[in-house]
């Protein structure tokens, strides 16, 4: 048996359908591409809009980066790569909030996934802290009942992985902005989900009806109901929409700590391992819980993430010297994963439980336990890097990056937001009602972003000070279990304490967000205008020195034609003219005010 081994085996002809992580079907088709079928649900309306999307994030657009993450396969199997996706690959197009999984629309694909399926992997999941309530009901609790109703159906099934968190990785960071002095200050807040748990947090399931606070009476189907009154009563009120938005979310976190929970997003997570965990579903079941998950260690090669997660926020607002100050503890432990440990230990747990179907196991999957990392380590991994390689800014000029001032508690915190900006925001307040509102709108812009900002606070107030581990019994179990085999060892990278974080983080993870996070709007704009004396002024306008931007440079200059083809050929209309998502693009502005969640809605 070779290095892939037991897994090798294990997936040879499986049927295996996936909610929300290429990564993971990524892996499989270069381990065993002789897999059966990889079902892929895709949030679109049809399958052709499934299929564009799918190969618009994640096999065409980062091609001309170097951070295409099938580019390994694409060389392993060159001219058949296509070949491969097309007969291996099947796009579905769905949403796990619908019922079915909207799945309906297309009756034959539905009963061939229900004859074929052997194995169901659950990712979706919706991660901001303060979703609209009857949105995040709908994603991550009733989203995992639809699963659990298609896994019934599915006569053949042999396994169902739910991947939960005990970390958020939100589409949107987590960050405000004031402007004071003609300089843009940040002030950003990073947290767990776990709240304010010390010692060792168990690999143990949440049951049907159970919180955090012994508050009893929690019943999904009454949360469920609550919701749609309230968005009911909004609605008949003629409520507008920015009304409706924030009076849902402010019902999501009045819910989630009535029974204990800190924030809407952790209480719905949780509800959705209730339901999974629900022993009268009667199916075999794992769960995963991934802490902070970052950017891969060694495969498909270091450095790729799809976007741009919660710990990017804090280094490219470093980067851009626009972090000026931190809320937490500096020796507080940082639990970061790799996304291909992460996606390892998906693989290796199937094959573990092939042959004890009816055990129901938690896995957590981080490095606090064995190897863990501190945010004072992180701070000095960032200023090395970045006084080695400096953020050019538009002028052409190197960011000098310094200290940020750190807040150890919350009593420091609201001393500097008083002097620091309270009091320009009362003066500002005096001024504007005694020159007739001549400074209203910078008065309103100013407040708003004031009380962003402390709502965030109030927000992650739990998760600031995070002094827990996560224990992982049992997935050191399981890593001791693949290493006496000793034929997983090196194809599954599985043990946290084999991380050396200061080699990562210098020459893996924040080079790789070379790739994914500065390149700029005008960048894409020069090399669709296909003159190559512009565009070797890319890399001096918003970019990292010594990143993977310069070879995009040089391969425009060589071929630009056929760059300026593929890539406006693979994004969608309009694309390369707009400030974009990094969801779908490789663009971040931090602090650009228009709303994620607008852009979000334009590229669909």
């Amino acid at each position: 048996m070779d290095k892939c081994g037991i897994a090798m085996e294990f997936l040879e002809n499986k049927s295996i359908f996936v909610t929300g992580a290429t990564v993971l079907v990524e892996k499989i088709l270069r381990i065993q591409p002789n897999v059966k079928k990889l079902y892929l649900l895709i949030r679109a309306k049809d399958k052709m809009t499934a299929t564009k999307r799918f190969y618009n994030e994640n096999v065409m657009l980062f091609q001309e980066i170097g951070k295409d993450l099938f580019k390994v396969l694409k060389k392993m199997w060159g001219g058949e790569f296509d070949t491969l996706i097309s007969e291996k690959v099947c796009v579905v197009p769905g949403e796990v909030s619908l019922t079915q999984m909207g799945l309906i629309d297309d009756s034959n694909l539905v009963e061939e996934m229900k004859n074929q399926v052997e194995i169901i992997v659950n990712l979706a999941a919706t991660t901001k802290f303060d979703e609209r309530y009857d949105v995040a009901l709908a994603t991550n609790t009733l989203g995992a009942k639809h699963v659990i109703s298609f896994a019934k159906q599915c006569p053949n099934l042999k396994l169902l992985v739910h991947v939960s968190t005990v970390e958020p990785t939100p589409n949107k960071p987590q960050e405000a902005y004031f402007t004071l002095n003609n300089r843009r200050r940040c002030v950003l807040v990073l947290a767990y989900v776990s709240g304010e748990r010390e010692g060792h947090i168990l690999e143990t399931p949440y049951k049907l009806g159970e919180s955090l606070n012994g508050m009893e009476g929690l019943d999904i189907a009454t949360e469920q109901k609550v919701a749609e009154e309230k968005f009911k009563q909004l609605q008949e009120n003629g409520a507008m929409e920015e009304t409706i938005n924030l009076a849902l979310k402010d019902l999501g976190l009045e819910r989630a700590r009535m029974y204990g929970w800190p924030n809407t997003y952790v209480f719905t997570k949780a509800m959705g391992e209730m339901v999974v965990s629900d022993p009268k579903n009667n199916l075999p079941l794992i769960i995963i819980r991934p802490t902070i998950v970052t950017s891969t260690y060694k495969e498909p090669f270091p450095g790729w993430i799809e976007g741009v997660r919660t710990i990017d926020s804090l280094i490219l607002g470093y980067a851009k010297g626009k972090l000026t100050c931190f809320l937490g503890g500096i020796n507080s432990i940082v639990d970061l994963v790799p996304a291909d440990m992460v996606v390892n230990m998906i693989i290796m747990a199937m094959v573990a439980h092939k042959h004890q179907p009816s055990n129901q196991t938690i896995y957590h999957v981080g490095s606090s336990a064995r190897n863990s990392m501190r945010y004072i380590e992180f701070k000095r991994f960032n200023y090395r890097y970045f006084t080695e390689n400096p953020w050019i800014n538009k002028d052409g000029n190197a960011v000098k990056v310094g200290e940020v001032t750190v807040f150890n508690n919350m009593a420091s915190f609201s001393r500097y937001m008083n002097i620091r900006y309270l009091v320009f925001l009362k003066g500002l307040e005096f001024a504007n009602k005694a020159f007739c509102h001549s400074f209203q709108d910078k008065y309103v812009d100013t407040k708003r972003k004031f009380n962003l900002v402390m709502r965030l606070v109030e927000l992650y107030r739990p998760y600031l000070f995070f002094s827990a581990v996560f224990d992982d019994t049992n997935a050191e179990r399981l890593r001791r279990d693949i290493q006496n085999k000793d034929t997983e060892t090196e194809t599954f990278f599985l043990d946290p304490k084999d991380i050396n974080w200061e080699d990562y983080f210098m020459n893996a993870h924040i080079p790789g967000l070379g790739g994914r996070a500065f390149i700029r709007d005008d960048a894409w704009n020069l090399i669709r205008s296909n003159d190559p004396s512009r565009s070797s002024k890319v890399c001096t306008t918003g970019s990292m020195t010594q990143t993977p931007l310069h070879n995009v440079i040089r391969n425009v200059n060589q071929n630009r034609l056929r760059a300026t083809t593929e890539i406006s050929r693979t994004l969608p209309r309009g694309f390369l003219n707009q400030r974009c998502n990094l969801n779908h693009a490789i663009v971040l502005e931090i602090g650009n005010e228009e709303s994620t969640d607008r852009r979000n809605r334009e590229f669909r």
